[in-house]
């Protein structure tokens, strides 16, 4: 069954007074993959209780998220906090599939302006917190000579330094698929640069990872070691 009518079938015997709803996610891309997911988005009367459940629809795998316009704001707003946000990003470019009151076209409009506004400004202390874990993984990684180890080392360097760079573009994170694809939206070409420096680092040759970490780090002041100190919280 086409994924818009699959979803749309499955808020009408879910939610049949459904106030929205909205089908986002792979599912709606060229990057659709035999095992996407319907990923909907529904929101209810005030009063309702939020919940997620995931079930199988129709033949294909599929993602409730279910809201209230109250429990929507909040999770969006803590999610944002984090500079990552599925929830707003579904509804924002997904496709509204049930409009009861005018509700649903208002909150992609106000959830389009969100992703355009872009997250929270990134300060110095958090990027100098993102600089001192990284030095000491390309530390360790420079001093490994264990492939199990090494492994996830490697894996960990490419995360933190996805991450790092989405940071000081000002950019949204995600997580997974989604990493990838926030980091070719706003450094093109490094997914492709990142992938072939952590297959040259997991055989053993992780001078090109380094490079590329090095590379990203350097606008905000290179690596961070020595120096470095947080205050820590007493407690009773």
């Amino acid at each position: 069954m086409d994924p818009v009518l699959a979803a749309r079938e499955l808020v009408a015997e879910r939610h049949p007074r459904a106030r929205a709803a909205f089908l986002g996610g792979s599912v709606l891309t060229p990057r659709r993959t035999p095992l996407s997911d319907l990923d909907v988005v529904v929101l209810l009367a005030d009063g309702a209780d939020p919940y997620r459940e995931s079930l199988r629809f129709a033949g294909w795998p599929a993602e409730l998220f279910v809201h209230t316009r109250d429990s929507w704001e909040g999770y969006v707003g803590r999610e944002i906090l984090e500079r990552r946000s599925p929830l707003l990003f579904m509804c924002a470019a997904g496709t509204l599939l049930v409009d009861r009151d005018g509700v649903g076209a208002g909150l992609q409009e106000y959830a389009r302006r969100l992703v355009a506004k872009g997250p929270p400004r990134v300060t110095a202390a958090e990027l100098d917190d993102r600089r001192y874990p990284l030095t000491d993984l390309l530390d360790d990684l420079v001093g490994c000579g264990d492939p199990g180890e090494r492994l996830f080392i490697v894996t960990e360097v490419a995360r933190r330094t996805a991450e790092f760079a989405l940071l000081a573009e000002g950019a949204w994170l995600g997580g997974g698929k989604w990493l990838s694809r926030r980091l070719a939206e706003a450094r093109p070409g490094l997914p492709e640069r990142l992938t072939a420096a952590v297959r040259a680092a997991l055989d053993g040759d992780t001078d090109a990872l380094v490079a590329l970490a090095e590379e990203v780090l350097a606008p905000a002041g290179g690596r961070l070691w020595a120096g470095y100190r947080r205050q820590g919280v007493t407690g009773r």
